[in-house]
């Protein structure tokens, strides 16, 4: 598999269609918002799956994904690959398997985790469900653009995983904007919280991550409020998920963020909610 396709040129699917054409590998790219200064760009979904060995799909939602397959099942067959690396649910991944495979090509759930800057530093985690053949076929195609390629189970297992993530970055982006806004309204610094955090057993990937962005109330989308929200969405639609007490009161937030007009921004824009009131 020399060539790959990215449908979808969001803030991850951008950088990663940057790194595959770094590394002479790039057949085509296409966005639904049309990009044509992007790397290999093709004026149709269709191009792309004709013209790359492997197309790999980074979209917003099941509905998108559907869409993008719906164009290019035409240009499908035996010898391509779909890598379905959108965050979706583990049914609609089971779904898109099944049209895949009709054409006679193969299909991989590559959901991965890593905001803009791990895309970047090609630090992205995937977690591969699927056919373990296929798994290694791809790993040189793969590994140009990640850090770490977690091999998971099934399909939709791997998806299941992916939105279980998300579920605790949420938990933790709301807990450290609760704890950090208890600390400012008795007047104690951000330097003093921050620097007590870093030595605190509960400092994460997160709190380093999204410290700066709190600090300079910056918050210029690594992660898209409206698309955790569309996350726990499909996280309680999953089996067992329906009645998650933390998971209902984190929808809820998020929900309220997107009402306020903060669906295009960072997720840490969460803790506007709480200086707002």
């Amino acid at each position: 598999m020399n060539s790959i396709g990215i449908i979808g040129l969001g803030i991850i699917g951008e950088v990663w269609a940057n790194n595959y054409a770094a590394a002479g590998r790039l057949a085509g790219s296409w966005n639904r918002t049309a990009k044509p200064d992007a790397p290999a760009w093709k004026e149709s979904p269709e191009a792309v799956a004709a013209a790359a060995d492997v197309v790999q799909i980074v979209v917003a939602d099941p509905a998108a994904v559907e869409s993008v397959l719906t164009r290019i099942i035409p240009k499908l067959g035996p010898g391509k690959v779909v890598v379905q690396s959108s965050t979706i649910d583990g049914a609609s991944s089971a779904k898109f398997e099944q049209l895949v495979a009709a054409t006679g090509a193969r299909y991989l759930a590559a959901p991965f985790t890593g905001s803009k800057p791990a895309a970047e530093q090609k630090q992205t985690v995937f977690y591969l469900g699927g056919d373990r053949g296929l798994i290694a076929e791809l790993e040189p195609l793969l590994s140009l653009i990640s850090a770490k390629r977690f091999v998971i189970g099934t399909n939709e297992q791997a998806c299941t995983l992916k939105l279980a993530m998300n579920l605790n970055i949420a938990a933790q982006i709301q807990g450290l904007s609760e704890a950090l806004m208890s600390c400012r309204w008795v007047g104690i610094s951000d330097d003093v919280f921050f620097n007590a955090l870093s030595q605190n057993v509960s400092y994460s990937g997160v709190a380093k991550l999204k410290e700066p962005k709190l600090r300079a109330a910056d918050f210029a989308p690594q992660f898209s409020v409206k698309h955790l929200h569309k996350d726990l969405r499909l996280m309680s639609a999953s089996a067992g998920c329906a009645d998650l007490p933390l998971l209902d009161t984190l929808r809820e937030a998020l929900k309220t963020a997107e009402a306020r007009g903060m669906g295009d921004e960072d997720v840490s824009a969460i803790i506007k909610l709480l200086e707002q009131g």
